[in-house]
């Protein structure tokens, strides 16, 4: 039997400077957004709600400035409307690019749900690939980095973006830092001025001093119930980026020739506000359980990614748990410690966007929200957990202690 309690406090004493580093960059974080909010003179009129068509939205307007700021981009679209990050995504590619041109991913294949926007199987209604879009993948090398010179390669006339996805999705990496990117963004830039480079930044956002767009990315985009809604924004996505990039992506987010003109919320704007001002604080209290978790599983003996004290550029923590029964308890150990749907049993199911079965353990607040603490997978070999978010230290510490347990009564640990 192991001393669960014992086990994890020693794991905490282990991380004791990867948490003081984590709270640096808090508090970096936080100064950021105070500055921003002063600047734009933040008040209470800019939570009011409006209807109809939106024009002239102070709110609206007003956040999406502060985002442009944050991001150090000249433009920017927050919106309610936007469903999700792989929404906000497709807007992007499909505002960017038209028949004929070429999308090259750099970081390997995207993420899963992106397969049925680009329409590589069964080309969907809609997909790219029925606009007359090519794509190509460049494979990252064998150490997780970006394969400069087979991007540089596979770069064609028709190219018109190069994607790159920040986050490991359900792949065994790293996430690639901004500070990674930079030296392919500026490659590019000085070969092609005429290619678009867009980053995904899902679950990225607050944990490095820099975003993409400080680097050279012509946009950079994400969900707001991630990092950067700071687990109160109810809905909605996020682009910033170059004015040119964002107005040609705003004639899909409504109609060409009136781009961000409308868009009403009939709700307040203040958890949007609101959650990015907490968004720094929790974003380091997700990236502390984090660390935590990769400790204790590194000391059980797991393979886990990043180990607890090395440099993240996302929220994401990955653990191979080696059978599906292990993979099941860690799930249901964490749904067992949310504050929500706590009595509910996660099973794998057929996910839509997905090739594998996947399970689920996320009994948050915001339905989705991977700033909230959740933890999922594909059901394949070698069965790894990919386990995020968490509002506070606490609960992530908690949640921790019903995994062990949950691993302990099956007779996985």
């Amino acid at each position: 039997m192991i001393d669960i309690p014992a086990l994890i406090a020693e794991c905490e004493r282990d991380c004791a400077a990867v948490f003081s580093a984590i709270d640096s960059r808090a508090l970096e974080g936080t100064r950021r957004v105070l500055r921003s909010f002063a600047d734009h003179q933040i008040a209470a009129r800019h939570f009011n709600p409006t209807n109809g068509y939106g024009y002239d939205d102070v709110g609206r307007d007003t956040l999406e400035s502060v985002y442009a700021d944050l991001f150090g981009a000249e433009a920017a679209i927050v919106r309610p409307q936007i469903a999700s990050g792989t929404h906000a995504l497709s807007m992007c590619l499909f505002g960017l690019l038209r028949p004929g041109d070429h999308l090259l991913a750099a970081t390997g294949m995207p993420y899963d749900t992106l397969e049925g926007v680009i329409g590589r199987d069964g080309q969907p209604a809609g997909s790219l690939s029925e606009m007359g879009v090519a794509f190509d993948a460049v494979p990252l090398q064998a150490d997780g980095s970006i394969d400069m010179d087979a991007v540089l390669n596979a770069i064609c006339p028709e190219t018109r973006v190069v994607s790159l996805q920040r986050s490991r999705g359900y792949a065994w990496r790293d996430a690639i830092s901004p500070r990674r990117m930079q030296p392919l963004m500026d490659r590019i830039h000085a070969l092609r001025p005429d290619i678009y480079i867009m980053v995904d930044n899902c679950y990225g956002a607050f944990v490095c001093n820099e975003e993409p767009t400080h680097l050279g990315a012509d946009v950079a985009v994400g969900s707001l119930i991630k990092n950067i809604g700071g687990g109160l924004a109810p809905t909605g996505g996020y682009i910033v980026g170059k004015s040119a990039c964002i107005d040609r992506i705003a004639a899909r987010l409504t109609a060409p020739g009136i781009g961000r003109e409308v868009g009403s919320y009939a709700a307040s704007y203040r958890p949007f506000y609101q959650g990015l001002f907490m968004a720094p604080h929790t974003v380091a209290q997700a990236l502390k359980t984090a660390a935590l978790t990769a400790r204790v599983f590194d000391r059980l003996g797991m393979k886990t990614s990043p180990a607890y004290d090395a440099p993240r550029a996302d929220i994401i923590q990955a653990i191979q748990m080696g059978t599906p029964e292990r993979l099941i308890a860690l799930c249901r150990g964490v749904q067992a410690a949310s504050p929500v749907d706590s009595f509910v049993t996660p099973e794998p199911w057929d996910m839509p966007g997905y090739e594998d079965p996947v399970i689920m353990a996320a009994g948050t607040f915001v339905g989705g929200a991977s700033i909230e603490l959740s933890a999922d997978a594909p059901m394949r070999a070698p069965y790894t957990a990919y386990w995020q978010g968490g509002l506070t230290y606490e609960h992530g510490r908690l949640a921790l202690e019903s995994v062990l347990r949950s691993l302990e009564k099956e007779g996985c640990l």
